[in-house]
């Protein structure tokens, strides 16, 4: 099986001849060692696309994201402003909206006018035209809930939540709305068999299971679908433990849930075995930036044998991993995986 086969065997329930394994987003990692910088990919998408395309070999991921760390180039299309960094991901600098009346006033459609989203847009397309038969090539943004918060600002978002619930609603529709324009033209294109979305601002760390079954769930199945009913998988990223709200994952109605280093691996097994494919979630500093080869493989290992023995499992990361991890613990990381036959 090639490796696209093995996750989308994964995604649909099923047990693969081996453990899918894969970074989640890697947009720092890779950028930073490919020797250049957001800033400079971010108009050149042959340059781009010569990255992603070059670091897929070099580290060996069943998946590739195209537009990790340009998430948040989705809401400065929208009248923001984009402050690049040394190292890392760029920043939106300031809120774009605190009213109702100033939300009604973006225009989704300036999303299609960005020359860094049509950069990300024009090389996930040349990716997965040289390498799609192998490797599942998606692109990735913020989920709706996070989406939202960049519109307002996490804080203030944070606070909505108890003094403006309607509000709050009205940006996640909003978001939603966006992503959904967003990915409609690489999907109705055949670009897409995958789409990835990183939600952290629905942490577990940052609201409660309450709040999460509000605000969160519901945005995310409309557009889980719109995604299905385009027979499109989603694969999302929720941030913090959430071992609190395991049971509300499968009515996301995502393919796949890729769960932070700190929820319980194995009562994640336990709740969502048989309902929806489960990726995680090695630490990415403990263990991936700090830890040995050794440390890499024992995490690995306990994690595989904790959940991923039956299928319908990814390894992963319990999130994005920081741009100065070791290769040589990426090698080991996915070499127990690769190595390891179900």
């Amino acid at each position: 099986m090639t490796p696209k086969e093995i996750i989308l065997k994964a995604f649909e329930g099923g047990k693969p001849e081996r453990v899918p394994v894969s970074l989640f987003g890697a947009g720092m990692w890779s950028i930073h060692n490919w020797g250049t910088t957001f800033q400079e990919l971010a108009n050149d998408a042959e340059k781009m696309t010569q990255m992603l395309v070059e670091m897929s070999e070099k580290l060996q991921c069943d998946i590739v994201y195209a537009g990790s760390g340009y998430n948040n180039f989705h809401a400065s299309a929208l009248g923001g402003k984009i402050k690049f960094r040394e190292m890392g991901a760029p920043d939106l600098e300031d809120p774009l909206v605190s009213t109702e009346e100033e939300l009604a006033k973006l225009n989704i459609e300036d999303i299609d006018k960005d020359e860094t989203i049509n950069t990300v847009k024009e090389a996930l397309r040349r990716t997965k035209e040289r390498i799609g038969d192998k490797y599942v090539v998606t692109m990735t943004a913020w989920g709706p809930f996070t989406l939202a918060a960049r519109f307002v600002g996490e804080e203030s978002m944070m606070k909505a939540t108890f003094k403006k619930p309607a509000f709050v609603e009205k940006l996640i529709d909003f978001a939603t709305d966006l992503l959904i324009h967003l990915y409609e033209p690489l999907v109705d294109d055949g670009t897409l068999e995958v789409i990835s979305l990183a939600d952290p601002t629905a942490s577990g760390d940052l609201i409660s299971k309450k709040q999460f079954e509000r605000f969160a769930v519901p945005a995310l199945k409309r557009f889980t679908d719109w995604a299905k009913s385009k027979n499109v998988h989603t694969l999302l990223h929720i941030c913090g433990n959430t071992t609190d709200r395991l049971e509300l994952f499968p009515e996301t109605g995502a393919s796949c849930i890729s769960l932070d280093h700190k929820t319980d691996i194995a009562k994640a097994k336990e709740v969502l075995f048989g309902k929806i494919c489960f990726a995680g979630n090695v630490d990415p500093v403990a263990v991936m930036l700090q830890g040995s080869t050794d440390d890499v493989e024992r995490s690995c290992k306990e994690i595989i044998e904790k959940a991923g023995t039956d299928g319908a499992f990814v390894l992963m990361p319990g999130c994005d991993i920081p741009p100065n991890v070791p290769y040589e613990n990426i090698q080991k990381f996915i070499e127990v995986a690769r190595q390891w036959t179900l």
